[in-house]
């Protein structure tokens, strides 16, 4: 819960300063001031976020003496410090993919602020360990963070966002069931496997059948569905999409040392 509220108290003082008469174009402005971080940059930064976060852990668990609490106690603020820093600089990134989003019945600010929650969920999970720019995991953070606010704020919306996800996972569920047995499972098997009760899984499959359930128009221009906006779990995980960006670039790299002939 502290770190929620950390992460709360950051996203607000990111907007502190911007005066309301025109709060996007000064917002555009003030992300654009903080210089963008080299990946050395990135890893120091990164480092004292995880020095933080341990030195809270030791704080909470152990026993320690004045003088090693004052320094853990420094060590925590430098790690909030870094974090903030580390969102600052990445502030251009949810400006990027929150214009890709205009008009789809969310306004273009609310859009940047729930994007700026997605960075800040990529800034407190990010492994610098695992080699990849911190850009290409949180701009996932950030798309689905910007995403699901269109799906459960747009004005056109009839059905929760929450529940659209839960009527997806149940249908999979109800599809790999039906592979399983060869016949179309039965609510309480359903139910089991999900681990839920059956009149929840009744409550779902009635709403799977509502015709404005996954199906329901989106945005201004209603070019768009509910159903796009929903996580699917099959999809690669900002880990695995960093990781394979990664590898490919690796494997560009190795090629380029070949002869020609070898490199085909």
């Amino acid at each position: 819960e502290l770190d929620e509220i950390k992460e709360e108290q950051a996203h607000d003082e990111l907007l502190a300063n911007i005066d309301t008469s025109d709060t996007v174009g000064l917002y555009l402005k003030e992300a654009g001031r903080v210089p963008l971080l080299t990946a050395e940059e990135e890893v120091s930064i990164t480092k004292r976020i995880e020095q933080g976060v341990l030195a809270r852990e030791k704080l909470a668990n152990e026993e320690v003496s004045d003088e090693e609490r004052w320094e853990l106690h420094k060590l925590i603020q430098d790690g909030w410090d870094a974090r903030e820093h580390l969102i600052r600089a990445n502030a251009r990134l949810v400006i990027s993919v929150a214009k890709k989003y205009i008009g789809r019945g969310v306004p273009f600010l609310d859009l940047i602020q729930e994007g700026n929650i997605g960075l800040m969920r990529a800034a407190k999970k990010f492994d610098h360990r695992r080699g990849y720019k911190f850009s290409t995991y949180a701009t996932w953070w950030i798309r689905q963070a910007v995403t699901r606010a269109i799906a459960d704020q747009g004005r056109t919306i009839r059905v929760p966002v929450h529940m659209g996800d839960q009527v997806s996972r149940m249908l999979r569920t109800q599809h790999q069931l039906k592979q399983k047995y060869g016949r179309d499972p039965t609510i309480p098997e359903i139910a089991e496997a999900l681990e839920t009760t059956t009149k929840k899984i009744e409550n779902m499959l009635q709403l799977a059948r509502h015709p404005l359930s996954l199906q329901t128009p989106i945005g201004d221009e209603e070019d768009d569905v509910l159903g796009d906006f929903i996580e699917d779990e099959t999809t690669p995980t900002p880990d695995t999409t960093a990781s394979n960006n990664l590898l490919q670039e690796q494997l560009q790299d190795l090629l380029n040392t070949l002869p020609p002939r070898e490199a085909r």
